[in-house]
């Protein structure tokens, strides 16, 4: 019988220094921009108004919110890399790039930069790297993850174990900073707050106080609209008798929805530029209602510009637990039950004029 389909990379199949080109590049539309808004309710004004967006940034369009460009250069890796994982474990040094606008085409490649298989011989942890990119062959995002994968023969020989070595954080001589700020043009009202960067102080926690449920109807539109065909997120057939008995919440839909609630404490921070760690601590299922809270590591000027700095936050997801009281770690480092992200990133801030 002849063999055509694709059953997707399983951990044997992976070697160090292994170059992927994921297919179908995607072009992003003015759809994709109204879908995101509808399944995660992103508030940010640049991303909101081409009119702010001219006015604060000298753009003739918004530009689409780095998490659309995020779920988008993911997704393509999926079939791929993920197809049959277990669990997406982590992320780490992610770098944005280049704005994307609707209208552009995303394209994404991998390479493996890791390979360690678990104790019990069934299952291995691949690191990979990936690049998207545009039509243009510029930069959008560049980021490292690691997924625990499935082997197809246990007996199948363990390889080397590399485990590539990961910055703490992106270096702020590393951020693109993309854009000029037109800051006398920067409306706070129509921002939706009057804090800017130096209102911040480096261990400030904040409740974003919002709680958002997740339906079964906008997890699957989320994993149709990029492409994400994992199966413990696409088919309730074969994950009925998975671990958990149902579909697994895509991870990234919780840092979307992570990310939406911080507008109310963050609305200023108009920009993502790096993905410094990132991980999914429990998972969640339709039904949940997500809550978040976000505290300031560190604060930095960016070279070569006075209008806007750079805030190190980790914003930390709940589910079905207000965030009053801050659930994180306990005293020996075992997270609360309730916590299902723990995710360090780097925005952009505007200053004060």
């Amino acid at each position: 019988m002849s063999i055509k389909t694709n059953p997707g990379n399983y951990f044997e199949d992976f070697t160090m220094g292994q170059r992927i080109v994921h297919a179908t590049p995607r072009t992003i539309t003015d759809g994709d921009v109204a879908l995101y808004t509808a399944l995660y309710g992103t508030r940010f004004a640049v991303n909101s108004s081409a009119e702010f967006a001219a006015a604060a940034l000298g753009l003739e369009r918004a530009p689409v919110d780095d998490m659309l460009a995020f779920h988008v250069v993911f997704g393509k890796t999926v079939a791929d890399i993920s197809l049959n994982a277990v669990a997406n474990l982590g992320y780490a040094a992610g770098k944005f790039g280049e704005p994307v606008f609707a209208g552009d085409t995303l394209s994404t490649t991998s390479t493996v930069i890791g390979l360690r298989q678990n104790k019990d011989g069934k299952t291995g942890v691949v690191y990979v790297r990936s690049v998207g990119v545009n039509q243009r062959r510029e930069t959008v995002l560049d980021y490292v993850r690691w997924v625990m994968v499935r082997k197809k023969d246990p007996d199948a020989p363990a390889p080397e174990t590399v485990v590539p070595d990961l910055p703490e954080a992106v270096a702020v001589g590393e951020l693109t900073v993309p854009y000029a700020l037109h800051i006398e043009n920067y409306d706070t009202a129509l921002a939706g707050s009057p804090h800017l960067w130096e209102d911040y102080e480096v261990g400030e926690k904040i409740d974003h106080v919002d709680g958002m449920t997740i339906e079964e109807a906008e997890h699957m539109t989320a994993t149709r609209l990029y492409q994400n065909t994992a199966k413990v997120h696409f088919n309730q057939h074969t994950e009925k008798d998975g671990r958990f008995g149902r579909r697994i919440i895509y991870g990234g839909h919780i840092i979307s929805l992570a990310r939406s609630l911080s507008f109310n404490g963050l609305a200023n921070t108009f920009k993502i530029a790096a993905i410094n760690g990132g991980r999914h601590v429990a998972p969640t299922f339709a039904g949940h209602t997500v809550y978040a809270w976000s505290q300031v590591l560190d604060k930095t000027d960016l070279p070569g510009h006075r209008d806007m700095g750079a805030l190190r936050l980790r914003t930390v997801a709940t589910k079905d637990r207000p965030c009053a009281d801050f659930p994180y770690k306990d005293g020996e480092g075992k997270y609360d039950p309730a916590v299902v992200l723990d995710f360090d990133y780097t925005v952009l801030m505007p200053k004060h004029g």
